[in-house]
């Protein structure tokens, strides 16, 4: 099965990518960087690094905490 693409703009889809990836991850412990390095590095992910902003970053934490009933 060939992983769907993600880009930024699909944050809920990059969400449940990382829960699969990382399905251990304490996300208090997790800074903005070290998000971008694991969404950079999910299977698929297809977007250019350069057009992440702080925002982006927040809006995928804030959702990966809303998934898990953080």
């Amino acid at each position: 099965m060939t992983a769907q693409k993600l880009y930024w703009d699909s944050a809920y889809e990059i969400v449940l990518a990382l829960m699969e990836a990382y399905p251990d991850a304490e996300l208090e412990s997790i800074g903005l960087e070290e998000l971008n390095r694991r969404i950079l590095s999910l299977p698929g992910f297809a977007d250019d690094a350069a057009l992440v902003n702080n925002g982006i970053l927040n809006s995928i934490l804030r959702e990966w905490y809303e998934e898990i009933g953080g």
